[in-house]
């Protein structure tokens, strides 16, 4: 396993759509180490192969739900490793909240997500696999899926701003109004 450097705007592969996995060999359990090894080095919630490079359809997310008694040990954070992940269904209900990215360093923006979602892939033995996930799980994996298709929290965000100084900034005139309009819609 090793860090990697994590890409960043404006490399081209984070606006490609990623290719499907279609061999589940050594290769592929590599560059999962690598991310996990990268993710948590950077430190993040979440990372998609796009990221480091990779135009292959895999992501990692790593997170634990807070427990809301602050006397409760804390839960350990659960690993996720999902091959070719699609959405298969999700809720009606959406929620607004602030997001981040490790490849658009210094900025937020407030993004609109399906409360919850059940998505379908495979792990990294080419079984398939099934998970469902609400609030910010929910919300971590549609944020990874989106890199998996060239779409960056940036394109869905009402607001966008950098965290140094908080200040408001435009979302850029080149953002495709048709995604923002899909993220409502769909």
């Amino acid at each position: 396993m090793s860090i990697r450097k994590i890409v960043t705007l404006p490399d081209p592969v984070l606006r490609t759509r990623a290719r499907k996995i279609k061999v589940f060999d050594s290769k592929v359990q590599r560059l999962a180490d690598d991310m996990l090894e990268t993710m948590r080095a950077a430190p993040g919630v979440g990372l998609a192969a796009p990221q480091l490079g990779r135009s292959q359809r895999l992501i990692l997310v790593e997170y634990a739900e807070a427990d809301d008694d602050p006397e409760a040990p804390p839960v350990p954070p659960k690993l996720f490793v999902v091959a070719n992940p699609e959405i298969v269904r999700h809720s009606t209900e959406t929620v607004s909240a602030n997001e981040g990215c490790l490849s658009i360093p210094g900025y937020l923006g407030e993004v609109e997500r399906f409360q919850s979602i059940t998505l379908r892939g495979y792990n990294l033995h080419g079984k398939p696999l099934r998970v469902k996930a609400t609030g910010w799980l929910a919300r971590i994996f549609q944020h990874e899926i989106d890199h998996l298709d060239g779409v960056l929290f940036i394109d869905r965000a009402t607001q966008v701003w950098k965290v140094e100084d908080q200040e408001a900034v435009q979302v850029s005139p080149t953002q495709d109004e048709s995604r923002k309009r899909q993220a409502v819609s769909s």
